[in-house]
């Protein structure tokens, strides 16, 4: 059991009333489950042949479990966890891998005992790696056998300091497939013998059928930890984000009501399953409803159509990054020959599809024009952080073509949509005075409601900032639009921290970045903040261009200064083929400041 200092009193209070919906406490649940093992139970007693995950391997072999065979392949890790591993409710469990229908299963063995999960992200470095085993605490890591060695390394490999490698905490390391080595633990061996049904606590159940009995001091309750998941910012040591099962459940049930997502439809997964995205959308979601989900290995543009037209996939849920590889794979395909949609699929093949959840990075309104005028596709467009759970607002699916388009064109940035049932989103004063401010005034985006994280682990500091005035403050600045119906339709404009601040006068990027990605031959176009001597900041442009094109450093400002200021329009341009990201595409504004030191003492002169 992991055990950590609460809160201060005040803080505990602000952190209550941040989680609270309409008055109501997070203790009050909106969900008609005491634990995630219920949903198991009841679609494995319900829907026994249905099936549940469809998996494609990183060599495009096909697997299948049923909702029946799932559940029983995951009773049969929790009776090795708890019996091997001693693994017991609060522990902490990390997983090193990628998306695999094994990892799925872990995640599910370990809500099922009542341990959270500590997910790895594996194309971090190595020492970040090791700084979050640590900071977890976790005693046990599963790893796919593709990350034994580099595991090993990050285990064993330093004092355990910060910025070192080493996690002396992790005792035990599960091998999960390849051929056994010597001094592990060996996954598939250990679990095929272990019974279907999870023995490990005293419900008394006799099947994965059987509810838990009320009052069992082992089994898990709503309010336990489900997932400990990092902050990817840029800067300081990543924060870790506390969910219990009730976050994950009642934000799933959010937006499965949202979406009208029911039992006979398919989500299709192809962001990672480190990241509440890929959890919380397209794992949980269609649990709860007992619907079906078809994970990828990876995001593939080449297979992508192909397996939503065969798998007759309903929703899928990406970031913009992704949405640019298909326009862009559909130009390839186009002038080959192919229909846009690759493998001979047309618009036909597609009938089942009904739109794109899109959300995590920046979508530009030029970005969000051309693919849905390419692929004639709604997306939904949403916004949510992991602190959040998920999601914590959407467009509405039911608006009329003509003004889903007025909400993602007509104001500068595409609408992220109005708040979800969940929770309660709000615009306050950038400062943190606890001012609310009023349609069309900018601040910074706060959530309240019930998928509003425990807190982040073991750090007082954060916590007390973030839930200062009683709602979470995301750090992102905004402001909301009312319609004829008194909805309020949210935007972002950007990271309070990545306005750039021009001499006082703070500028979006995001505005900025429609008028480069405006410019005919530019495919990516960020606004940077770089270091002046003049102005404090200045603004510069990093481009990447499109094949074939050959666009010039003037020829980028004389367009950005005919349709902007001159305070606002960059005064140097970059160009480069690399853009930082994180695992889930919001781009990294801040790794490129360092591109722009040459101007650091330049004084940028009109004329």
């Amino acid at each position: 059991m992991i055990t950590y200092a609460p809160p201060d009193e005040l803080t505990q209070q602000n952190i209550l009333q941040a989680r609270s919906k309409d008055g109501i406490p997070p203790t009050h649940h909106r969900v008609p489950f005491r634990n995630l093992r219920d949903v198991l139970a009841l679609h494995a007693k319900v829907s026994p042949h249905k099936p549940y995950l469809i998996a494609y391997d990183e060599n495009g072999e096909r697997s299948e479990l049923t909702y029946g065979d799932f559940v029983a392949r995951a009773h049969q890790i929790a009776n090795l966890l708890y019996e091997d591993l001693g693994v017991r409710r609060g522990d902490r469990v990390a997983v090193f891998g990628h998306n695999h229908r094994d990892v799925v299963l872990i995640y599910m063995a370990c809500w099922i005992v009542g341990a959270a999960i500590a997910p790895q992200n594996a194309t971090e470095d190595d020492t970040r790696i090791a700084f979050i085993l640590r900071n977890s605490e976790a005693r046990v890591l599963f790893v796919l056998d593709a990350y034994l060695e580099r595991a090993l390394h990050i285990v064993r490999g330093g004092a355990g300091g910060d910025g070192e490698l080493g996690a002396p905490n992790i005792e035990t390391l599960v091998q999960v497939g390849g051929t056994p080595r010597e001094g592990f633990v060996s996954f598939y061996d250990a679990v095929k013998s272990r019974p279907r049904t999870f023995l490990g606590d005293e419900s008394g159940a006799k099947g994965a059928d059987v509810a838990l009995r009320d009052g069992n001091a082992d089994a898990p309750t709503l309010e336990d930890e489900a997932l400990l998941v990092y902050t990817s910012g840029t800067t300081g040591a990543p924060k870790g984000v506390v969910l219990s099962q009730y976050n994950l459940l009642v934000d799933a049930q959010s937006i499965s009501q949202w979406h009208a997502f029911t039992g006979n439809q398919r989500s299709m997964c192809v962001l990672p399953i480190h990241h509440v995205n890929g959890i919380v959308v397209t794992l949980i979601t269609p649990l709860l409803v007992g619907a079906s989900t078809v994970l990828n290995h990876r995001f593939s543009v080449q297979h992508f159509w192909e397996r939503v037209a065969r798998e007759k996939v309903h929703l899928v849920s990406v970031v913009p990054t992704l949405l640019q590889f298909l326009l862009d794979h559909a130009d390839a395909l186009e002038r080959s020959g192919e229909t846009i949609y690759g493998h001979g699929i047309n618009r036909t093949d597609l009938a089942h599809f009904r739109h794109f959840i899109c959300g995590a990075g920046t979508l530009s309104v030029a970005l969000a024009r051309a693919f849905e005028a390419r692929f004639g596709f709604k997306i939904v467009h949403g916004y949510g952080l992991s602190e959040t759970t998920c999601y914590s607002c959407f467009l509405p699916i039911t608006l009329a073509w003509e003004t889903h388009q007025h909400w993602m064109q007509a104001h500068g940035y595409p609408s992220i949509g109005c708040p979800i049932d969940a929770n309660d989103m709000a615009i306050f004063s950038a400062d943190g005075s606890g001012q609310q401010l009023g349609a069309g005034e900018r601040g910074e985006i706060c959530v309240r409601g019930h998928n509003v994280m425990l807190a982040y682990y073991n750090r007082p500091d954060a916590n007390r900032e973030t839930f200062k005035f009683g709602w979470f403050r995301t750090g992102d600045e905004g402001f909301y639009l009312e319609d004829e119906q008194g909805r309020h339709f949210f935007f972002i404009t950007g990271r309070i921290k990545e306005l750039i601040n021009r001499g006082g006068v703070k500028f979006s990027p995001f505005e900025i970045e429609e008028v480069l990605l405006s410019i005919p031959g530019v495919k990516v176009g960020l606004a940077v903040g770089f270091e002046n001597d003049y102005y404090g900041e200045e603004v510069g442009a990093y481009i990447v261009l499109q094949e074939g094109a050959t666009l010039s450093e003037s020829d980028v400002l004389a367009h950005c200064r005919q349709v902007m200021s001159f305070e606002k329009s960059p005064k140097a341009v970059v160009f480069g083929t690399e853009i930082p990201v994180t695992t889930t595409g919001k781009y990294q504004r801040l790794k490129l400041r360092d591109l722009f030191s040459a101007y650091k003492s330049t004084q940028f002169k009109k004329g």
